[in-house]
């Protein structure tokens, strides 16, 4: 049998396969519902945020698209940012295995993974640096690789360790 990084053999019978595949997906199943907005504070200002896997067709190509909707709270108090990962030429926005969920990068250069709240938070401050603003009523939507260069530099800033102080 081959091994897993678990360390738990996967079976060579059918109904084997899907007991071990049953409870590797109870293992590794997120904790919460995948749907439901999730909360980021910046600022000093209330965001719920979702994030949506498409599917579309461009020039007869079937094409992914991953689409990051942040709503300033209370509700009504401000135009919601939507950035948008369609997928095209050096991109990639997978919709699955090998690579993750909510991965998004160029073919040779700086990824995210947007289902984590600091690439969130990254994006958002990067929207802002660049003349977004919750005032108004209207969607905005921006094209989210031309935050992603700066968003993942800033993710990059924020997890290297600090310098050691003498």
């Amino acid at each position: 049998m081959r091994q897993i990084c678990l360390g738990s053999p996967i079976p060579r019978s059918r109904w084997g396969l899907v007991n071990w595949w049953t409870s590797l997906r109870t293992l590794s199943s997120m904790p919460r519902d995948p749907k439901k907005p999730r909360r980021l504070i910046a600022a000093g200002r209330a965001y719920l945020w979702t994030l949506r896997h498409s599917h579309g067709v461009v020039d007869g190509v079937r094409s992914c698209c991953e689409t990051l909707t942040l709503y300033p709270q209370p509700t009504g108090t401000g135009r919601p940012l939507r950035i948008v990962f369609a997928e095209g030429p050096s991109r990639y926005v997978p919709g699955g295995a090998p690579l993750g969920s909510g991965d998004v990068g160029f073919a040779r250069g700086p990824d995210l993974n947007l289902h984590e709240p600091g690439a969130v938070r990254a994006l958002l401050d990067v929207a802002s640096a660049q003349g977004w603003q919750p005032d108004g009523q209207q969607v905005v939507e921006i094209d989210g690789w031309s935050l992603l260069e700066a968003a993942a530099a800033m993710r990059a800033e924020a997890a290297a360790p600090a310098s050691p102080t003498e």
